[in-house]
């Protein structure tokens, strides 16, 4: 069996680091993803899918990107169920990534003082 997703992204927004009750560090980045074919109105669309960094992958991108920077990101897929009110039931896939390469920052303003 073969669980493997690639993908090549733009951050969507500032990723956070946060800290699990056991002491693991994760954070959680959504990526806007391009499909490489136009739709019926001859435009292109883009996914945005949610992934999940854990520990040392985590800390290194919250440190070094930001919201619009293009990033690779290897790992796998998963689905989990979370519990919503009245206990109706939701399924979330997310990639949980392994590795988070970092291909380019969006251009920005510097500091002149």
């Amino acid at each position: 069996m073969l669980n493997q997703a690639v993908l090549v992204g733009r951050i969507v927004r500032d990723p956070e680091l946060k800290e699990t009750e056991n002491g693991n560090k994760l954070a959680k980045i959504t990526l806007a993803v391009p499909r490489s074919f136009k739709n019926s109105d001859g435009e292109y669309e883009t996914d945005f899918i949610s992934c999940v960094l854990w520990k040392g992958v985590a800390e290194s991108t919250v440190e070094y990107c930001k919201h619009g920077d293009l990033v690779g990101v290897k790992g796998r897929i998963q689905t989990r169920t979370v519990e919503l009110e009245e206990n109706e039931k939701k399924q979330l896939v997310e990639v949980v990534a392994e590795k988070v390469t970092f291909l380019s920052s969006k251009s920005r303003e510097k500091d002149t003082d």
